[in-house]
């Protein structure tokens, strides 16, 4: 049964993503995703975080391991997005081509794998020329009016910004998205409501702020933000080399945005406010208000995470779900 008791202040900072008619939840070294099936029961899978870098002594020492952090939060998002679609229902059933049974054949049970990976490359890729390469560029076209490399990395970092800002803005307006923006406002409620010790009951959750300081929008606007300053002090006129400095650093800037979302999710003070407003502003646009069922869904995810990992800190809730085990079978929580 659900602990009565409610806490004054987490022992650790939970975070966690929107996911296939879902939410995933992410503690010290289990992670849980929540899926609200095709007949209407929340489905909660636990698993063991996993890390690429993260055992390795560089990759746990500051901006190192936010390199660490960055590469695992696109692997493990990947899988259970993958994940989610299958438990929700989504996927399509639909008999193998010869070349979908040629690669089954070779890489048997890893092929799963295999394909994640190559998706979280293909990401990864796109990303880097989208919002790195395209804005140098870009800004190289400014090079006949303007004389001296620091102007122009400003320009580069602006037009960086702007195209970050038009793609998330396009994202927010496609109606596909809209119930995954969704679920990304109930797990930032839903963690609100843990973070300030109530009750994990959905009208407590509805009555909290769907914005929140360690958010993944936040992060990436701090990583515009890092990278225009990092790159003005590259100082070079030839485009090849600027680009390739681009690419270099990406892994750079990431290890420094994440120690300052690190930082401003673990203190209110004046200046951490004032660095979090631009990304706060932003989540207005990647989330949205989430209904009653969608909210029951992140507080199976977060609960389920606490219980595994600080039971005396399980504060009451009143929401059912199931655990699907490894094998694959189900048995309903008390």
């Amino acid at each position: 049964m659900p602990n009565e008791n409610t806490k004054n202040k987490p022992t650790f900072y939970y975070g966690g993503q929107a996911i296939i008619e879902g939410v995933m939840m992410r503690g010290r070294k289990i992670y849980a995703a929540a899926v609200r099936t095709t007949d209407e029961e929340i489905t909660v899978e636990k698993k063991e975080n996993e890390t690429v870098l993260g055992n390795i002594g560089l990759f746990k020492l500051p901006i190192f391991r936010g390199m660490s952090a960055f590469i695992d939060s696109l692997v493990t998002g990947t899988k259970i997005l993958m994940r989610s679609a299958s438990l929700a229902g989504e996927e399509i059933e639909e008999e193998p081509s010869k070349f979908e049974k040629m690669l089954m054949d070779k890489f048997g049970d890893k092929l799963t794998d295999y394909l994640m990976y190559f998706s979280v490359g293909v990401s990864m890729i796109i990303a880097l020329v989208l919002f790195f390469l395209l804005p140098v560029v870009l800004g190289s076209l400014f090079n006949k009016f303007i004389s001296g490399t620091y102007l122009l990395g400003v320009i580069e970092g602006l037009i960086r910004i702007a195209i970050f800002l038009v793609y998330i803005f396009i994202i927010s307006r496609m109606k596909e998205i809209k119930r995954v923006y969704e679920y990304h406002g109930a797990e930032h409620k839903t963690i609100n409501c843990f973070e300030s010790g109530k009750a994990l009951t959905v009208e407590n959750v509805k009555k909290c702020s769907r914005m929140h300081k360690r958010c993944g929008t936040s992060f990436l606007l701090i990583v515009m933000l890092v990278s225009m300053i990092v790159f003005v002090f590259i100082r070079t006129d030839h485009i090849g080399l600027r680009l390739l400095s681009r690419i270099l650093l990406v892994p750079f800037v990431s290890g420094i945005s994440y120690e300052i979302i690190k930082w401003a999710g673990r203190s209110d003070s004046t200046l951490v406010k004032i660095i979090s407003a631009p990304g706060m502003c932003l989540q207005k646009l990647t989330t949205a208000e989430p209904k009653d069922d969608e909210i029951e869904c992140a507080i199976a995810a977060l609960v389920s995470v606490i219980m595994e990992e600080e039971p005396e800190a399980v504060p009451e809730y009143h929401v059912k779900w199931k655990y699907l085990e490894p094998e694959e079978t189900v048995k309903e929580t008390v």
